[in-house]
This record gives C-alpha cells, sequence and structure tokens, in this order.
C-alpha cells in the first residue's frame, strides 16, 4: 500500500501568520487571516483528516483507524479507541500563550487528557524564542504572585532554538513558543491545554482569552528549571511510551521504508524530496502516512526527514 497523504486543517489564531503559505506555498482558505496551525493528522471528535489521494480518497483517519486498522497500522494497538498522535505544524508569528497540559495522574480529575508533545524547530528567526519551564529558585509562591501581578513573563525560562533542534514537552511542563518560529508538533492524541498567561492581550474576537489559572497551578511541574533543547541520541530526538522521532538523512537514491515492517510510521520532509512507489513526489513540509508493508520512499535527491513511530 502506497502512502496516505491527508487535506491539512487550517486554524487561524491570534498569534498566526502566512509562513505555511510563504515557505510551503500552500493555498490557505482566506487571503489575510492569521493562520497558526495546519492539523496534518488528527483523529479528533470534531475535527478529522481526510484522504486527498488514491482509492481510499475521501475516507477519514478515523475511519481508517475503526475499520482498516489491522491493515494499515498493524498490529498492537486493539487497545487505542482512536488514532493515538496529532501531528501540526505551527506557525508563531507573535508569542503563544504560556501553557500546561495536564499530566495522567491530573487529566482525569480535571475533565482533560493528558499530552506529551515535541517541537521541531523547522525554521528560526534569529531573536526567536521558546519559553519552556521556569527560572532557577522560582518557587510556587512566586509564580502565583507573577500570575496576580501580570509578570508571569518574568519567571519563565526562555530558549533562543536555532533550525534542526528540538525539545521535548512532557504534560506538566511550562511551555510557551514564541514569535518567529515555524515548528512541526508531534503530540498525543490530545487538546486539552490550560492557559496561565496571553501576555496581557485580547482575542481575535477583542476579548480577553479564557485562561485556566487554577488549572495550571495543579499541573505545573514546579521542579522543572531553565531545561535547555535537546541533544539527540543518534538518529533519535525524542522517544517516549507515546512516540518516537527520529531524523534520517537520506543520500539520492536512497530508500526509506518502515523501521517494523509489520506497523505503520509517519514521515514528514524536512528537505529534499521523496518518490513514492505510485509516482508521486514529496517535498518538504510534507507529512506521509506509511502503511505497514509498504514499498520504500525513495530520496530523488538528497532529504531529511522525521520518522514517527510508536514503540511497541
Amino acid at each position: 500500500m502506497n502512502p496516505i497523504t491527508f487535506t491539512p486543517i487550517y486554524m487561524e489564531r491570534v498569534w498566526g501568520g502566512r509562513e505555511l503559505e510563504n515557505v510551503y506555498g500552500r493555498s490557505l482558505p482566506s487571503a489575510d487571516a492569521p493562520f497558526g496551525e495546519s492539523w496534518e493528522m488528527t483523529d479528533r471528535p470534531d475535527e478529522q483528516s481526510i484522504v486527498d489521494h488514491g482509492p481510499l480518497t475521501g475516507t477519514s483517519l478515523g475511519d481508517l483507524w475503526q475499520h482498516h486498522r489491522e491493515e494499515i497500522f498493524g498490529p498492537g494497538f486493539e487497545q487505542e479507541s482512536r488514532f493515538p498522535l496529532l501531528i501540526k505544524i505551527l506557525d508563531a508569528r507573535d508569542d503563544l500563550s504560556i501553557q500546561v497540559h495536564p499530566p495522567i495522574d491530573r487529566a482525569a480529575e480535571l475533565g482533560g487528557e493528558p499530552k506529551t508533545e515535541m517541537w521541531y524547530v523547522a525554521k528560526a528567526t534569529p531573536d526567536a524564542k521558546l519559553y519552556v519551564g521556569l527560572k532557577h529558585g522560582v518557587s510556587k509562591d512566586d509564580f502565583q504572585r507573577a500570575i496576580n501581578n501580570g509578570t508571569v513573563d518574568r519567571v519563565v525560562h526562555a530558549i533562543t532554538p536555532h533550525t534542526g533542534e528540538s525539545i521535548f514537552i512532557p504534560s506538566g511542563r511550562l511551555h510557551a513558543i514564541g514569535a518567529g518560529l515555524l515548528i512541526y508538533e508531534i503530540q498525543q492524541n490530545s487538546d486539552t491545554t490550560y492557559r496561565v498567561f496571553d501576555w496581557n492581550r485580547m482575542g481575535l474576537d477583542g476579548q480577553p482569552r479564557q485562561l485556566h489559572v487554577e488549572e495550571s497551578m495543579r499541573c505545573i511541574d514546579f521542579s522543572d528549571f531553565a531545561p535547555s533543547m535537546d541533544k539527540p541520541e543518534g538518529n533519535t530526538l525524542a522517544q517516549c511510551p507515546f512516540f518516537k522521532v527520529d531524523r534520517i538523512t537520506l543520500n539520492k537514491g536512497a530508500g526509506l521504508g518502515n523501521p517494523d515492517p509489520e506497523r505503520f510510521s509517519i514521515v514528514t520532509v524536512v528537505s529534499g524530496e521523496l518518490l513514492s512507489d505510485d509516482g508521486r513526489l514529496h517535498v518538504a513540509g510534507d507529512f506521509l502516512l506509511l502503511p505497514r508493508n509498504s514499498p520504500p520512499l525513495i530520496a530523488t535527491d538528497d532529504a531529511t526527514i522525521l520518522q514517527t513511530t510508536i514503540p511497541r
């Protein structure tokens, strides 16, 4: 079975921009709206990725998971009611809210879902920042005072990332993406976010966006001080029970298949071009679901890809 691709779902965000159009040549739904997110693969109750090519055209990712699970994804997913990942591109032209996702031991009692994720920096301006964790010595009481004073930005740790770097964001880690970043986000299938600070700004409707201070204070890891960008272990950028992400460099003519032929993977083209067995050319910014037992993708030029798998 050849790679499966989906129609992106674009989300307007107050902090978004037009880089999906400028960098990847995509046609956005509106000529001037700020689009902050492109959901590349999603199986959410209200947001379903739809296959855009081949014999499965028009089929949702949820339907593939429910009715073709063994055939496409392989064995070992019997306990997963939905496709377990959510894959996005984020275009931050302004700072995102400072936020946290609930850890597994708090999510249910708060009525949310745990969400661990990783970020790969596809493009960064020289002055772009990531806000991750707390500055050294900031206590829970210090943080509460900063909330009360509207100065949370002064106690959050800031990192200057570079194109090609990555960072793991476990549930409970305070974080925000800063202006000037284009990011590939690979995460658990969850859409639970608790905003604790939104830079004292208004939303697209001219009103302050909702904050979730009480929930955030119950979820933040207050021992998480001054983390840095991750250093790869060989090809591996991130590994946890929910996903494994490898960055692989391919020379022209090299082939790429699933690490485990019996299970699927997700291939993200970072640079270069890949040719699939059905004659389609896949370029930077493309996301492919590579079914089990797929023919290899062939690099028609030197290429860099991310390959996401789910550990057994």
